[in-house]
């Protein structure tokens, strides 16, 4: 087992939820992308707790007055504690991301593929820089590789889905 994979099993979260009050009222469409989100979330990812020590962990995400909560525990429900993320820095990313995401769902019914390409180029390049602001956000207090702040970005997404 290589450095790199052993951070990996200790520093992992192994179960997460969404809070059911937090999310916006779901198509089966949107239902259908937080649950692969959070499997895919669950198969790979890197998540570590400033001062939590070594997990595995549970995360319990919901948004509350405006503000992103993770609450994160310990494999088995000890809580660690909670980070508090304003979403005021996330509205304007998502708000375009999801502008981006109906242009490219319209574009595979009526564009021709150089233009589903494009958009879906600008639609990746506004998730990846989602991502970025998540990482930026949680810095000093939880440490996160590329694909795991993806998935959690996708997530968070997901509270205002319509």
């Amino acid at each position: 087992m290589t450095d790199n994979e052993a951070s990996r099993e200790k520093f992992h979260i192994v179960k997460i939820d969404l809070d059911e009050r937090s999310l916006a009222p779901a198509t089966a469409d949107i239902e259908h992308e937080r649950k692969v989100a959070i499997y895919d979330l669950l198969e790979e990812n890197f998540f570590k707790p400033s001062g939590a020590g070594e997990g595995p962990f549970e995360l319990y995400l919901s948004n509350v007055e405006r503000r992103l909560v993770f609450d994160v525990r310990k494999q088995g429900g000890d809580a660690l504690g909670q980070v508090h993320l304003s979403m005021t820095p996330f509205r304007k990313i998502i708000r375009d991301y999801f502008m981006l995401c109906e242009s490219y769902y319209d574009a595979i019914r009526n564009a021709a593929p150089a233009q589903i390409e494009t958009i879906d180029m600008a639609r990746r390049a506004m998730h990846n820089e989602g991502s970025d602001i998540l990482t930026e956000r949680l810095n000093d207090k939880i440490e996160l590789d590329e694909n795991t702040s993806r998935r959690l970005f996708t997530l968070i997404c997901s509270f205002h889905m319509r």
